[in-house]
């Protein structure tokens, strides 16, 4: 059957694209992606690399997936692995792509959902693999790789059995200068990357080492590419104690790798930084050093990290897992130099970089905190229910209208100290089950003191603005107080994905975590946050120090509360009641961050106390006034007096 002219202008057309991508003279990559049609039962994947530069085969049938050729410069492979050993399902149809960057030798496959490295990065070597061009058409079978594509370009809708791309060997060092230099146009699959984290260089830079018997400590540090600032390298001190531990007249070999996209891991939880250090012996990646008596310093200057994440050293042991990126902090302590440098300790050779963590920082001070928290909310709860039952037999012997309100203020705050007491244990013994009620319960009882809070805001100014208007009945304040804050809550608990377990790092020991019911750390669970808990407690500080302001300019000229006590009790009183020392937390910043943390820690924690206390103070001093104004429990008091002062005038 001949050909039909369409065909042939296709396949003329694909070749030109092949071969000449945007004004490069040579191809920085290939990508070439297909669905493997197999048979149900065991799969494996058939490794066979060689170095030198001649083709790449990829292959398929009923039960395995084979790549093999000689493309690579110094990485060898040749195994079977099982598909259930590298943790991939074998009951369907598997799409995959196959990724080989020439400039850093490796090999990289997708499938099943993993990225596997077959070929882990180097530094720039003597010769590059590159300008693969698609070979001879292999027969139509049952089983094999269809959809076969390069890039976007459709290669064939068949299922064949191979595909082969034969390649031809280049100068590496001409090559990385001309992609430097922008002759070769930068479109991998990393393209986006690497434009917007400014990255002009596309090569590791290589160092080495002779490890002499002299060697006393060795400093080596990153070369610096065009546009960068020497403040931005990285420098590696190699201690002594590596000559013991290497083999005599060994060479320390050092890549410095500034395209962080191969390293990534591949969520939205953690992030590594632009610059990747690999420390080997000769060219033997996965020789085992390790438990140096001395460690490797490693210092990263990198952009400022703001404060909100935290970052820890991290190496990937190639060793334990030579298929996937998985950092570990095994091996290595973290020294922050301030937000733009971080110093990496480490006592054995891998891939090193800084972890940057996208969750919230890490707590200081989280087992001191904790002690606090939870003494303070036992004696706010005992404080909130004596408070309750002092305020139930005044509600008998008077009729003033704020006991109500406190009273409610109260339960609340009793509500809030005793779920928060108990959120660490109910989390550890009910998992995310017990949470996905408690997180909830816990979220309304904070609305509910917010809301009170803010109810006592506005009573005050009623009292003391609108002193002939008729106070609202009790059960509008009860409404106000205990039911609105349920609607948010519901509807949050609707949406779904909000409440649950909630871990709580410590800066000290990142691997024993403290648990909560609260809000989860999702996009969702965030954005809830901050329109109900930040936004509530905003407009309840800034109301509270407003209406701190206006009683004070109200009542500073009265005689009765020119007395220092009394100014001093009445205005740290009316701080309780209206929740301004929650404003405390828009103040952590350093250098005071760990001041500022233990103070509302320690005000809010004993809220429930204090506000006990101030009742008890006042009726002290009412009883030691002989009921005079001076002693007034209540801003019910402070009604009366209005209406004395306004009769007066």
């Amino acid at each position: 059957m001949e050909p039909r002219p369409a065909d042939q202008l296709r396949t003329v057309f694909f070749f030109i694209v092949l071969l000449s991508p945007g004004s490069c003279d040579n191809d920085l990559y290939l990508e070439f992606c297909g669905t493997w049609y197999h048979a149900r039962g065991p799969l494996s994947l058939n490794l066979n690399l060689s170095t030198g530069c001649d083709a790449i085969t990829i292959s398929a049938n009923e039960s395995s997936l084979s790549i093999s050729g000689k493309i690579t410069s110094q990485c060898e492979r040749e195994e079977v692995l099982p598909f259930k050993q590298l943790g991939l399902d074998s009951q369907e149809d598997s799409d995959f792509c196959l990724y080989w960057e020439p400039l850093l030798d490796q090999l990289k496959l997708q499938i099943g959902g993993k990225n596997l490295t077959l070929c882990w990065p180097a530094s720039l070597q003597d010769s590059c693999c590159t300008d693969l061009s698609y070979g001879p058409k292999t027969p139509v079978v049952r089983y094999g790789i269809g959809k076969g594509r390069v890039r976007t370009d459709n290669l064939s809708a068949e299922v064949h059995s191979s595909y082969m791309f034969e390649g031809q060997s280049i100068n590496c060092t001409a090559f990385c200068y001309q992609a430097t230099e922008g002759s070769a146009h930068i479109n991998t699959p990393q393209e986006t990357t690497l434009k917007s984290q400014n990255i002009e260089h596309p090569c590791a830079h290589r160092s080495e080492v002779e490890l002499k018997e002299d060697l006393g400590g060795y400093n080596v540090t990153s070369p610096t590419t065009a546009g960068e600032s020497s403040e931005s390298t990285t420098t590696v001190h190699l201690p002594p104690a590596l000559k013991h531990a290497a083999k005599p007249k060994s060479k320390v070999v050092l890549s410095f790798f500034t395209n962080n996209s191969m390293f990534q891991v591949g969520n939205n939880e953690t992030w590594t930084l632009n610059n990747v250090v690999g420390i080997t012996v000769g060219n033997k990646v996965n020789e085992v050093i390790k438990d140096l008596s001395e460690p490797i310093r490693i210092g990263f200057h990198h952009d400022v990290i703001p404060k909100m994440y935290s970052r820890k050293c991290v190496s990937w042991d190639t060793r334990e897992d030579p298929w996937q990126v998985n950092w570990l902090v095994d091996g290595c302590e973290t020294r922050q130099g301030g937000a733009n440098h971080t110093e990496c300790l480490c006592n054995h050779l891998t891939y090193f970089t800084v972890l940057v963590q996208l969750k919230p920082r890490p707590v200081r001070h989280l087992l001191a905190l904790t002690v606090i928290t939870s003494l303070g909310c036992a004696i706010s709860l005992i404080s909130c229910v004596v408070l309750i039952i002092f305020l139930c037999r005044k509600r008998r012997r008077s009729d003033e209208q704020s006991v109500p309100i406190h009273m409610g203020l109260a339960g609340s705050l009793a509500l809030l100290s005793l779920l928060f007491f108990f959120t660490g244990v109910l989390a550890n013994v009910g998992g995310e089950i017990m949470c996905a009620w408690v997180g909830p319960a816990l979220h309304y009882a904070l609305l509910s003191s917010f809301t009170w809070m803010g109810i006592e805001v506005f009573h005050t100014f009623w009292l003391v603005y609108m002193v002939f208007s008729l106070f609202p009945e009790p059960y509008i304040w009860n409404l106000v107080g205990f039911v609105v804050p349920a609607v948010p809550v519901i509807i949050l608990v609707s949406v779904g994905d909000i409440y649950g377990l909630r871990e709580v790092v410590q800066s000290d020991d990142i691997s024993n975590p403290y648990h909560m019911c609260w809000m989860k750390v999702t996009h969702k669970a965030m954005l809830a946050h901050y329109f109900t808990n930040m936004t509530i407690l905003t407009i309840l500080v800034l109301s509270g120090f407003v209406m701190l302001f206006l009683v004070y300019k109200k009542i500073r000229n009265r005689d009765e509360w020119r007395q220092n006590r009394v100014a001093f009790l009445s205005i740290w009183g009316l701080s309780c009641l209206f929740g301004t020392t929650w404003g405390l937390t828009f103040l952590d910043f350093e250098p005071l961050s760990d001041f500022i943390l233990f103070l509302s820690c320690i005000l809010n924690a004993f809220q429930g106390f204090l506000l006990m206390l101030r009742f008890c103070m006042l009726d002290w001093m009412r009883k030691q006034a002989g009921g005079s104004p001076l002693g007034s429990t209540s801003s019910g008091s402070t009604r009366q007096h209005m209406l004395q002062a306004s009769e007066k005038s």
